[in-house]
């Protein structure tokens, strides 16, 4: 019972219990059709918002007025010049990759720039960041689409023991997120920042350098999710990160972490999404789960 009510009081896990229900809801409404392949589609589209989500998720905990709403011209940015490089090479995929973690850091320190030497605020920062490089995408892409290559297409669409390749990798990222948060010196930074930064400062925490680190993870983590979206849709598209800025702050604000900073929960980012792609596919039963191989 002890055990029971400590799991119970665990912020994260009602998002599971939606999670769950939603699943069960699904399989009774349709009858069981596409069980598989409705969970699979599922499992893939959440690994997309989770991956923004998990960066979303750091800059939130750094406490009030923190967001960043580059995040969905940064995936674009990084998806398009990726495989513009790649250029539908197998042998450039992870020099592509490089490039677009490279993207993803240049769009962080420019974000923290405008916040730090502007002294404007985060929300005002970012969004103007996002006009920057949402400029910067379309004149890049020039109205092409380039096919990524076709090794990673297939690791983007297929499975490994019947789970989305994408799920792993967005499993094994939020498994780094935890740890990072949970057991480093780094996790106690930001909490300590997000509960008073005043406080924070006078303990000697080096404020800045910490919070100038976390807008540029979060936009690593954005480019990278707009990396494997790229290659998993088949082409970069102009507007194919627009969904993922309000879908980025629901997940995390929804599962568990604290608006006000002080306090990260990645596992609940996972109950919400799942809950949320579920029931999407349960709205839409009549239509054709995605075909996805096994490798």
């Amino acid at each position: 019972m002890t055990r029971l009510a400590s799991l119970v009081r665990r912020p994260w896990i009602w998002s599971f219990v939606a999670a769950l229900t939603v699943w069960a809801a699904t399989i009774l409404f349709t009858g069981g059709a596409s069980t598989v392949g409705l969970s699979q589609a599922a499992l893939t589209f959440a690994a997309f918002s989770i991956l923004v989500g998990i960066g979303q998720m750091f800059v939130i905990t750094l406490g009030p007025g923190n967001i960043d709403l580059c995040v969905p011209a940064t995936m674009t940015l990084a998806g398009t010049v990726a495989l513009k490089f790649m250029n539908v090479d197998n042998s450039m995929i992870l020099p592509g990759l490089i490039v677009a973690i490279g993207i993803g850091v240049a769009v962080g320190i420019g974000n923290y720039a405008l916040i730090k030497l502007l002294q404007i605020p985060p929300i005002i920062a970012t969004l103007s960041m996002s006009f920057i490089v949402q400029s910067t995408a379309i004149w890049t892409n020039r109205g092409l689409r380039i096919k990524p290559p076709e090794v990673l297409a297939k690791f983007t669409t297929e499975t490994t023991a019947g789970i989305p390749n994408v799920a792993f990798v967005a499993l094994v990222l939020s498994v780094l997120a935890f740890i990072l948060l949970q057991k480093t010196v780094y996790g106690r930074w930001i909490a300590a920042i997000g509960q008073s930064i005043r406080a924070a400062r006078m303990a000697g925490i080096p404020v800045d350098g910490t919070r100038f680190i976390t807008y540029i993870l979060c936009a690593v983590l954005a480019a990278i999710c707009g990396y494997l979206l790229a290659s998993f849709s088949g082409g970069a598209a102009l507007n194919m990160g627009s969904e993922y800025l309000l879908m980025s702050i629901a997940v995390v604000v929804i599962g568990g972490t604290a608006v006000a900073g002080g306090d990260s929960n990645v596992p609940g980012i996972w109950g919400r999404r799942c809950s949320c792609s579920w029931s999407c596919r349960c709205s839409t039963p009549t239509a054709p789960a995605p075909e996805f191989g096994s490798s």
